[in-house]
């Protein structure tokens, strides 16, 4: 999508367990109208970094939770002037349609909460942390349980073997996911929060409709784990082919970013109107 809805006044975050619920959450309140996405990729692997996501998926998702998606593509190889020159430049375009605010999923990580909050305070918009466990007096336990009761359904795309076994790459994000996180004798957060994993949702109560996709194959590239999503009915690269690749591109541009921009590049943002506010 190349122009941002007329009516977005705010903003939040959403691709993978939860950065969705973000959007579900916020779209249970009175005060915000999530209008919109945004999302950053890579534009030669056509991939979201860290995720190994693929484009296509994404705007899947946008069409199954009946939202427009803003895509913002990165260069390959992609420095962190580059990466804020193209963020600033969707930004703006989002300010002037009228957006107030930018919403992210982010659980307890302060150091990232502080980043996002200083970019954007240069910005003119306003920050939103809907999940932040800090308000809420969750544990991510409890709210991967309560994600996960509402019918919240994710497979691992991503692992860092360093962290968890490599056999979790490719599984499905469910309870009993959680069980065997927790008799792990490393400790391992069960949102991987600290980036022990990344995940594809592809059901959940922010959804018209679960998206029809099937587990590829699992390739290791540069430390990480990679387990390919493809929507049903494409068939299965074997992983000497491009999607191997792709993924490699992916993880090399990742390493060219400061941690704190790697968190930002992963994200999925979700445009929100809020009524009263001018």
């Amino acid at each position: 999508m190349d122009s941002w809805p007329t009516r977005a006044e705010a903003a939040a975050a959403a691709a993978a367990a939860a950065r969705a619920y973000t959007l579900h959450t916020l779209r249970q309140r009175d005060d915000v109208e999530v209008v919109g996405l945004l999302t950053t990729f890579n534009g030669q692997a056509e991939r979201v970094a860290m995720h190994a996501v693929r484009l296509q998926l994404l705007r899947m998702q946008a069409a199954a939770v009946g939202l427009p998606v803003h895509e913002v593509m990165l260069p390959f190889p992609c420095s962190n002037e580059d990466y804020q020159r193209c963020m600033l430049g969707a930004i703006q375009a989002a300010r002037e349609a009228g957006v107030q605010a930018v919403a992210f999923g982010d659980l307890f990580l302060a150091d990232v909460r502080a980043y996002r909050e200083s970019n954007m305070a240069s910005t003119g918009l306003g920050t939103l942390f809907p999940l932040w466990l800090a308000d809420s007096g969750k544990s991510t336990t409890e709210l991967a349980r309560e994600m996960q009761a509402a019918g919240m359904k994710a497979v691992l795309t991503c692992i860092d073997p360093k962290k968890l076994p490599k056999s979790f790459a490719g599984r499905f994000w469910d309870a009993e996911l959680l069980q065997d996180l927790a008799a792990l004798e490393t400790s391992v957060d069960p949102c991987g929060e600290n980036g022990e994993f990344h995940t594809f949702v592809f059901d959940g109560p922010m959804f018209a409709a679960a998206l029809d996709v099937t587990v590829g194959e699992v390739v290791e590239r540069d430390g990480f784990v990679f387990c390919d999503v493809l929507p049903a009915g494409v068939p299965v690269e074997e992983p000497t082919q491009p999607a191997a690749d792709k993924q490699q591109q992916d993880r090399q541009q990742q390493q060219q970013l400061q941690p704190a921009d790697a968190a930002a590049a992963a994200a999925v943002a979700s445009m929100v109107r809020c009524p009263g506010q001018q």
